[in-house]
């Protein structure tokens, strides 16, 4: 396999600390960008050569820049980058204050978009590469309690599939990842935050506060596993544009797609009414 250089970003733990370890495995080279470089050092001591920590905040638009710098400097290319630092807020809409979603959007939008510009330049100069954006299930369909989260994840995705058309003349390739449940810290009591529950929505989110609390280390994904698929294709000859991953998230998101389908289908009649009577079929390119 050709050497390959990672950007990760949140390469602490979870899917960006096993995507980093798998990366390594196969012997590329990877830039664990964290925010905390001490979380991470056991990985630098052990591949002193191919691991190069940067300490980053992946909310942080303004330093997308400088990561992608200090990884040309070290390693003169940049192959795969991963954007993957992220987390939830469970709450009802009206519980969920505008901090609360605009921090999610930071972190899954307008953060992972910053350092994607940064890193295009360098992809086009090479016509190769490949950018990995880690969504998730909730990206494609959503649930009572978790609209801020998923309204970051579906924006990401919106925002990618443009990316995607607009970059694969320049051999650059677009991957969106939608897992389910992983056996990551994303449910993890310091990670996974929950609005003060309101008098209103107490009862019809209690099972959902639940469940979502309570799944921490029960998790049917494998984070090791699905690392070892993602590096797999990032080295393979061709990626998807989305790639569900784990049983759950094949069911849950092929179910939405169905129910779509069916709705559309469903209104179809009443929607064409919104026409003008004697237009024209649609021509577009799109």
């Amino acid at each position: 396999m050709t050497t390959q250089t990672w950007i990760i970003t949140g390469a602490s733990r979870g899917f960006g600390r096993a995507l980093a370890e798998a990366a390594l495995a196969a012997g590329d080279r990877v830039v664990a960008a964290v925010r905390r470089p001490e979380s991470v050092a056991d990985l630098a001591a052990e591949h002193p050569d191919t691991c190069l920590i940067a300490q980053y905040d992946a909310r942080d638009a303004g330093a997308a820049g400088e990561l992608v710098r200090a990884t040309l400097v070290r390693f003169g290319q940049l192959d795969v980058l991963v954007n993957n630092a992220g987390r939830a807020v469970v709450g009802a809409v009206e519980e969920v204050g505008d901090a609360q979603l605009r921090e999610l959007m930071d972190l899954h939008l307008f953060g992972p978009a910053a350092l994607v510009r940064a890193a295009l330049p360098a992809m086009r100069a090479r016509g190769t590469g490949t950018i990995v954006q880690m969504s998730s299930q909730g990206g494609r369909t959503s649930f009572p309690g978790v609209s801020a989260y998923s309204a970051s994840k579906f924006a990401l995705e919106g925002w990618s599939e443009a990316l995607a058309g607009e970059v694969a003349p320049f051999g650059i390739r677009v991957m969106i990842v939608e897992p389910s449940r992983f056996r990551t810290d994303f449910n993890a009591g310091d990670v996974l935050e929950f609005t003060e529950a309101s008098e209103t929505y107490r009862e019809l989110l209690a099972a959902v506060r639940s469940d979502m609390a309570g799944a921490d280390g029960r998790q049917e994904g494998d984070p090791v596993r699905a690392a070892e698929i993602i590096v797999s294709l990032a080295h393979g000859d061709e990626v998807p544009l989305r790639l569900p991953l784990g049983r759950e998230a094949v069911e849950r998101i092929s179910g939405a797609y169905r129910r779509g389908l069916e709705e559309v289908e469903r209104w179809a009649e009443t929607a064409r009414g919104a026409d003008f009577a004697d237009a024209p079929a649609s021509v577009r390119p799109i």
